[in-house]
């Protein structure tokens, strides 16, 4: 992938002190998200990185039950050697295009450790527990079936292929299937709950819109990124907060990054497996769905760009949901801190959350604002999310 000049200065910029909060394992977490932003497979490359992480500082602290392999002498061994050496190894396998940037953060991390046998040895624990990661992740991409446009013999469709295709066919790590948790069908064309989604979305989610506020406007362009360090981004609220221990935070970045692993694959078989339409293609030809309340509106564009792929669940009201159901779990109970992130698409704009259902609300209320998911997706997504973020706190032991 071609790097971006906003994201050089993003990936440079990660490279840089974060502060007295941010430890070892969230400062390398920012580092792969950006590196990894740039190569393919995203998400799941973020994945395998805070999976070797957690790995590897588990093994030093031995602060939770694992059964993972021995990693070796790990008594006295540097945590920041191994998490940045989990970290460095991941994205060279993942992402070699971004070898100089890995290898500059990679470096700049070593500089700070003192050299001698506690940085050795927290190097070899972190390269050993990223080649464990890997080794057993090497069958998730397997043979890839080529998407295959939808049309009738000699009927034309635009030459431009959608996006996710591939990542839906790729094998959960959690999931009995990417199947698992695909709901039933979107509402049909005819039915009430349809009528209310087009015109609530017509009425709102248009360009030209008289009914949508400012804060709606701006709110919607916030959740317009695509990039997943606005989901990360609500983590590090979390992981910063004061008292927080160093093999927590990269259990936590391990579990999340795992279940957004899992939302992408399921939210997007989901996708392809109903190919449902789009806000824009719906609403252009509303004379066509044999629903009488559906006034079609030739001219009808959305707020913003719509996503190049079919519409039904809203993925970012699923991942957004998981990400709350793995916070709940990592809290075990007791309040969540107020959450917050930024995001690429609003610079110099923060938000934040006093309750995790005030942000999966405005999550949904963004894609509907802006003019590309309809209520009753959002809605679905939402209980999607809930449970894959269960089911991947679950797997990792977390109450």
């Amino acid at each position: 992938m071609r790097t971006s000049p906003a994201r050089i200065v993003l990936s440079l910029a990660l490279l840089m002190p974060l502060g007295a909060r941010a430890d070892v394992v969230t400062d390398w977490a920012d580092k792969t998200t950006a590196i990894a932003t740039e190569g393919p497979n995203t998400v799941r490359t973020m994945a395998l990185a805070q999976s070797a992480v957690y790995e590897a500082v588990n093994a030093i602290t031995s602060k939770y039950p694992t059964d993972r392999v021995d990693l070796g002498q790990a008594t006295g061994s540097s945590i920041d050697a191994a998490a940045a050496a989990a970290s460095h190894a991941i994205l060279l396998h993942e992402a070699p295009d971004q070898r100089k940037l890995t290898e500059a953060a990679y470096e700049k991390s070593l500089e700070s450790i003192p050299a001698g046998d506690a940085r050795t040895r927290g190097i070899n624990i972190g390269e050993r527990a990223a080649a464990d990661v890997l080794g057993k992740h090497t069958d998730d991409v397997g043979k890839i079936e080529s998407y295959r446009p939808l049309t009738t013999p000699g009927k034309f469709v635009p030459p431009i292929f959608p996006l996710g295709y591939a990542f839906a066919q790729h094998r959960p790590w959690i999931m009995k299937s990417a199947q698992e948790f695909r709901p039933g069908p979107p509402p049909a064309l005819t039915s009430a709950v349809w009528a209310r989604d087009y015109n609530e979305i017509k009425a709102v989610g248009s360009l030209s819109s008289t009914t949508r506020t400012k804060d709606q406007t701006d709110l919607a362009r916030f959740w317009a990124s695509s990039l997943p360090d606005i989901h990360l981004g609500i983590v590090r609220s979390v992981a910063t907060t004061q008292g927080r221990e160093i093999t927590r935070n990269a259990r936590l970045y391990a579990v999340a990054t795992a279940a957004m692993n899992e939302a992408e694959i399921a939210v997007l078989e989901a996708k392809y497996h109903y190919q449902f339409w789009r806000p824009i293609t719906a609403i252009r030809n509303g004379d066509q769905d044999n629903n009488p309340k559906t006034d079609r509106d030739p001219d009808w564009t959305p707020l913003l760009t719509t996503p190049n792929q079919p519409e039904y669940p809203c993925g970012n009201c699923l991942i957004a949901a998981t990400l709350v159901a793995v916070l709940r779990a990592d809290a075990g109970g007791a309040p969540l801190p107020t959450l917050s992130t930024v995001s690429n698409t609003a610079p110099g704009v923060t938000r934040r959350w006093s309750r995790p259902e005030e942000l999966i609300e405005e999550v949904s209320n963004a894609r509907i604002d802006a003019g590309v998911h309809y209520r009753n997706s959002t809605e679905v997504g939402n209980h999607m999310g809930e449970q894959i973020g269960e089911l991947v706190a679950k797997a990792y032991h977390l109450r």
